[in-house]
């Protein structure tokens, strides 16, 4: 049993990951803005990352960090700095100073290519940070994440039950399901020793056509999907339009089509977990088909 210290736990992913946790006997101690009920083996604690204080109580006494809080959607770089930066900066600083040594990092995959956007610029600046912080490190770079409790695909859910489907042209996508990347972090938690950039996915080793994606999706519904490729421009078109609309809470954004539009987000095979730490459990239709029961049992189909 260790006791784990999280950021996100909130969130859609930490949300699972510490259903996972407590499933394998392990103590949480979770960083929250907002008061939470109570519930065993659960400790929260009351601030965020830019809380000293906070984060020096949520790390005390851990055997593992598992830092998984981040901004995804930001209206300026300075917004993507301060979350994916200075948060993480904050964290590698406590643990530190707690005596905490294992840190596992959830980076994102547009890391690897910080010019695209601000976004993948602030999760490679991020992952500098931990591979220079002396601690025994594990960043994970997940491609696109979905599952049960997800809302960031939901409108592609929503379209696709029209029928419709509208992406990119060209280019392929990794996909990875919330609980295969909780149990991955999970396992390096609770590992000795890493120190490297892993990739985990599906298990899909040339990934997915937007095109297929879609497609999939239609199946999980029970629908044929017809697929619309839509140049950048239109796109980006599209962004600024939901920017008027919608404000900070628009989804797609000029920074978003950047990455979006680049041709390869499929994970390197090469930098795949080993076997023996992790395997994918949930592959894709079956996934995608309980995501979209999850939508229609909260009443968002």
């Amino acid at each position: 049993m260790t006791t784990i210290a999280l950021t996100g736990g909130t969130g859609f992913v930490g949300t699972r990951l510490i259903a996972l946790a407590l499933e394998a006997g392990h103590q949480v101690r979770a960083l929250t803005r907002r008061p939470q009920a109570e519930r065993e083996h659960i400790a929260w604690v009351r601030g965020d990352l830019s809380d000293t204080a906070a984060l020096a109580e949520l790390c005390e006494g851990a055997g593992a960090v598992i830092h998984v809080a981040g901004v995804v959607n930001a209206p300026d770089r300075a917004g993507f700095a301060a979350g994916n930066i200075d948060g993480t900066r904050g964290m590698l600083e406590a643990a530190r100073a707690q005596g905490v040594h294992r840190f596992v990092h959830v980076s994102s995959l547009a890391a690897r290519e910080p010019g695209l956007s601000a976004y993948g610029w602030s999760k490679a600046e991020g992952d500098a940070l931990v591979m220079a912080s002396g601690l025994d490190w594990s960043i994970v770079r997940p491609p696109a994440i979905y599952g049960p409790g997800d809302l960031e695909m939901l409108e592609l859910f929503r379209l696709a039950k029209k029928g419709l489907a509208l992406m990119p042209r060209g280019g392929r996508i990794s996909l990875i399901e919330v609980g295969d990347l909780g149990r991955l972090l999970l396992a390096l938690a609770t590992t000795d020793g890493c120190n490297q950039i892993l990739d985990a996915d599906d298990g899909t080793e040339t990934g997915w056509s937007h095109q297929q994606f879609a497609a999939a999706i239609g199946t999980a519904l029970g629908k044929r999907v017809a697929s619309f490729a839509l140049p950048r421009t239109l796109l980006m078109a599209g962004a600024h339009l939901d920017r008027l609309v919608r404000g900070g809470k628009a989804k797609l954004t000029p920074d978003r089509v950047a990455y979006f539009c680049h041709e390869d987000w499929v994970v390197d095979a090469a930098r795949r977990p080993p076997a023996n730490l992790w395997t994918p459990q949930v592959e894709t239709p079956a996934g995608l088909a309980a995501t979209a029961a999850w939508y229609r049992q909260q009443g968002l189909l």
